[in-house]
C-alpha cells in the first residue's frame, strides 16, 4: 500500500496544530478491502475532507463522496452578489476535475437512511452505499415560524437561486421602499453574515441607485451585534440602518410581505416592500436521520470529530456542536483535522493530542471596502472542548477589499481545486 510521508502533508499538518507527521496511512495487504470513507456533502467542509483523505492516505483509502447539486455555489461573497459585484457563476463550483484529480467516486443523491449497524446508507436513487467510516458534512437546515413561501421571502442563506431572487427584489426597489431583515438566534451559520448583508444592502440603495428615502431595518433575535460590533455598529450608524435587537420573529405574511415579531414584550407588524427572514438554524436533516443529534446539533469529540453517539460516524462543518463558528473556512480546517483522524484511526495510530483550527473571514461592508475577523481555535485537554484563542480584527477599511478576494480564492482553491 502507497504510504504519504510528503512535505505538503507535513506543512498542513503544523498549519493546523498536528505537529509532526506520523505513519498514519492505513496498512491493508493485498487480500485485505481497502477501507471505504464516505463523505456526506461536498461543501467546504466535505469536500476539503475527502480531498486531503486521498491527498494523504492516497491508493490505501477509497472516498466517496454523496452530494446532492452538481454545482456547489459558495455562501461565500455571496453577499456581493445583491449589490453586482458578483455573480452566482462567479461562485459556482463544480466537481468533474476535483473528482478525476483525487480520484474520489462522486455520487449526486441524497441520504434517505442510515444502518449504523450494517455501516450502509440508503440514498434517493435507490442505491445503497456501505461505508467503513462515515464523514457528515451536510451544512444547515432551517427552523421557519411558519409556512411561508421562500420564493417571495428569500433567506438567501443557502446561495444559488435564493440570491439570485433576493438580488431581483433589492433590485426593484423604489426611492423610499424599505428593506427589512432578520437575524436568527445564535448559533448559525457565518455569524458575520447578516450584518454584512445589511451593510452591503444600505451601501447598494445609497451609493449605487442612488436612494435618500429608502429604509433598511434589522431585526435581530440576538441581544446585541454578536461579531464585529464596533465595526458593523458604525456602518449602520453611517448608512442610517435601522437596528433592533432582542426581536422574535413569530409570524411571516408571504402576501403582504409583513414580519410579526415580539419586541419588549409587545407584538409588532412591520410591512416591507422586501422581506428577508433568515430562519433560526440547526444541523441538517441526515444528521437527525443518523440519530447522531443532540438537541439541533451533533456532539463531536474535537479530538478527531468522531460522533459521541455513534462510533465510526464523524461530524464536521455547520452541523457540528463544538462552539467553533459554522462556517466554510473553519468547516475547511475541521475537515483536515477529521482526516488526519480518519487515517490514524484506521492505521491504528494514536490521534494527535492538541489539534488546532483555525476561524478567518473577510466582510464586505460596501462596494469597495470590508472588514477582517480571526481566531485560532486549541483543544483543552482538561474541558475537552476547542477554546478560542489569538482573536484579532480589523476595521473595514478599502485596503482590506482586495484582500478578500486573495483570501477567498486561497480558500475556494485549497477545497475545490
Amino acid at each position: 500500500m502507497k504510504k504519504v510521508n510528503s512535505n505538503s502533508r507535513r506543512d498542513f499538518m503544523k498549519f493546523l496544530g498536528l505537529g509532526s507527521l506520523a505513519t498514519v496511512v492505513p496498512t491493508v495487504s493485498s487480500a485485505e478491502t481497502i477501507p471505504h470513507v464516505v463523505v456526506v456533502g461536498g461543501g467546504f467542509a466535505g469536500a476539503t475532507c475527502a480531498k486531503y483523505l486521498k491527498m494523504w492516505g492516497g491508493s490505501s483509502i477509497d472516498v466517496t463522496v454523496i452530494e446532492a447539486n452538481s454545482t456547489y455555489v459558495s455562501p461565500i461573497l455571496s453577499n456581493l452578489v445583491l449589490n453586482g459585484q458578483k455573480t452566482t457563476s462567479d461562485l459556482s463550483f463544480t466537481y468533474g476535475s476535483y473528482s478525476s484529480k483525487y480520484g474520489i467516486n462522486m455520487v449526486h443523491s441524497t441520504v434517505n437512511a442510515v444502518d449504523k449497524t450494517n455501516q450502509t446508507l440508503t440514498l434517493a436513487n435507490g442505491n445503497t452505499v456501505n461505508y467503513d467510516k462515515l464523514v457528515l458534512a451536510p451544512g444547515i437546515d432551517f427552523m421557519k415560524t411558519n409556512d411561508y413561501d421562500i420564493s417571495k421571502v428569500p433567506h438567501a442563506w443557502k446561495a444559488g437561486e435564493q440570491t439570485n431572487l433576493l438580488k431581483a427584489q433589492i433590485d426593484a426597489m423604489n426611492d423610499g421602499d424599505t428593506f427589512t431583515m432578520t437575524i436568527p438566534a445564535a448559533p448559525y451559520r457565518c455569524p458575520p453574515g447578516p450584518y454584512e448583508r445589511a451593510c452591503v444592502v444600505a451601501d447598494y440603495l445609497k451609493n449605487t441607485k442612488g436612494h435618500t428615502n429608502s429604509k433598511v431595518v434589522v431585526l435581530d433575535a440576538n441581544a446585541k451585534i454578536i461579531v464585529e460590533e464596533e465595526t458593523f455598529g458604525a456602518k449602520f450608524s453611517e448608512y442610517g440602518v435601522e437596528y433592533k435587537p432582542s426581536t422574535t420573529v413569530t409570524n411571516v405574511d408571504d402576501t403582504s410581505k409583513t414580519v410579526t415579531y415580539i419586541e419588549a414584550g409587545s407584538s409588532k407588524t412591520l410591512a416591507s416592500t422586501v422581506l428577508n427572514v433568515i430562519p433560526n438554524q440547526k444541523a441538517a436533516s441526515v444528521i437527525f436521520t443518523a440519530g447522531v443529534n443532540s438537541g439541533n446539533w451533533a456532539p463531536i469529540n474535537p479530538l478527531s470529530y468522531e460522533s459521541v453517539l455513534a462510533s465510526g460516524i464523524y461530524v464536521i462543518g455547520d452541523s457540528q456542536a463544538t462552539g467553533q463558528p459554522k462556517a466554510g473556512h473553519i468547516g475547511n480546517s475541521e475537515a483536515k483535522v477529521c482526516a488526519d483522524a480518519i487515517l490514524r484511526t484506521l492505521s491504528g495510530t494514536a490521534l494527535y493530542a492538541s489539534p488546532k483550527t483555525n476561524s478567518a473571514c473577510y466582510s464586505p461592508t460596501s462596494a469597495t471596502e470590508a472588514s477582517w475577523l480571526t481566531g485560532v481555535f486549541k483543544y483543552d485537554a482538561d474541558t475537552q472542548t476547542m477554546v478560542a484563542s489569538n482573536t484579532a480584527a480589523g476595521a473595514s477599511s478599502t485596503a482590506n477589499y482586495p484582500k478578500m478576494f486573495n483570501w477567498s480564492g486561497n480558500l475556494f482553491a485549497d477545497t475545490f481545486a
